[in-house]
């Protein structure tokens, strides 16, 4: 069984999300999402969820293409994440390009071209919040 991971905050969950998710799972058997906690959002990347990581979690677990949801707490667990689940693909948005190369020695690493028309920002920025 070849397993999949990918990162993020998933907030404002929206097709471009969806469209990441579902083409990650298409690189293997199992997708595992690491969410990034509200603490971590916080603190890490100063960023205020609008749904709770509870809230964000049950709407990833309600998609079909996610096996399993583990909390993100910092930038560092990624190594730790890729060893203790025993991923063979690392999977992120091609806006993180050359950024997890460093993975490379334990898994094949691919970054996704993002939906271009689509983000969170974007709709944060068209609602005015």
């Amino acid at each position: 069984m070849r397993r999949v991971i990918t990162y993020g905050t998933f907030d404002l969950l929206h097709y471009g999300h969806i469209n990441l998710l579902r083409r990650a799972k298409a690189l293997g058997d199992y997708l595992i999402v690491a969410l990034s906690t509200d603490e971590f959002n916080w603190n890490e990347k100063r960023k205020k969820c609008y749904f709770s990581w509870e809230k964000r979690k049950a709407l990833l677990e309600a998609i079909r293409y996610v096996d399993l949801v583990i909390p993100e707490e910092s930038w560092e667990q990624k190594m730790s994440d890729v060893k203790e689940y025993h991923v063979d693909t690392f999977v992120m948005g091609d806006d993180w390009k050359g950024k997890f190369d460093f993975l490379k020695s334990r898994c094949e690493v691919v970054y996704l071209e993002r939906t271009p028309e689509i983000s969170t920002t974007q709709i944060k920025r068209d609602l005015g919040k």
